[in-house]
């Protein structure tokens, strides 16, 4: 792992990437960030006793469907991606600090397309019924109203449908992914190290992707919400934006 400055942990919503990266970070000594930190986009659509569902979050997941919900967020990580290969290439530089960096903007496909050194990637996936019970659970849902059941429903579907499209994109191109059934933390964070240190050993791997990996409070917005052009645009091409999946 000596090699390796830059450690992405990508995955659908509640999976654990943030306690895993954590715990990944903590035993590197480096860094950890979330790339939900560089940009907002309509978050989690349940009550917490610290916050209320705000009016635009419940009119998004309220008002469109799964496939235009995963239009948009694919949208947002389009427009993401520039500051997150910004971020990652400083971070992947000699005498930088280590960092891992974690969230569901890490899209396989543009990973894979990264040039910068010393950076390994790995994916986190989970079963339907464990993501379920996490957001149920956050969302007290036995207890919320019908309406926001149906926001958590639609929150849900979304994230079912991206995990399936990540999934397949994963495979397409050999990465790995870690499935987080059944594990510990601690677990995990062996899981996503042992990836991530085969990774940077010379010769890993005989697709394109492995390349780049084997060498040397507030958020800001990205300029308004994402538009019924940008869900037209995206679902008209697919979501690996016209590549080969």
């Amino acid at each position: 792992m000596r090699d390796v400055r830059v450690v992405l942990i990508g995955g659908t919503s509640n999976t654990g990437k943030s306690t895993v990266a954590e715990a990944v970070a903590e035993r590197l000594g480096f860094e950890h960030r979330s790339t939900d930190g560089l940009a907002r986009h309509p978050g989690r659509p349940w009550r917490t006793p610290e916050r209320e569902v705000p009016p635009h979050v419940a009119e998004h997941y309220g008002t469109l469907t799964t496939d235009e919900l995963i239009a948009s967020v694919l949208a947002h990580y389009e427009r993401l991606w520039p500051r997150i290969e910004e971020l990652i290439t400083d971070r992947a530089r000699d005498g930088s600090p280590g960092l891992v960096l974690e969230g569901s903007a890490l899209w396989p496909e543009r990973v894979a397309r990264l040039t910068a050194p010393r950076t390994a990637a790995v994916w986190l996936t989970a079963e339907a019924t464990v993501v379920r019970d996490r957001v149920r659970a956050a969302g007290r849902y036995a207890e919320a109203t019908d309406r926001e059941r149906l926001l958590m429903d639609r929150f849900l579907a979304r994230t079912g449908r991206y995990q399936a499209l990540m999934v397949a994109a994963v495979e397409a191109r050999g990465l790995d992914r870690v499935d987080v059934g059944g594990r510990t933390v601690a677990e995990l964070a062996d899981a996503v190290l042992t990836a991530a240190a085969a990774q940077a050993r010379p010769g890993r791997g005989d697709g394109a992707w492995a390349g780049p990996f084997v060498t040397d409070g507030e958020t800001h917005d990205l300029g308004g919400p994402v538009t019924r052009d940008d869900v037209r645009r995206i679902m008209g091409r697919g979501p690996w934006g016209g590549e080969q999946p």
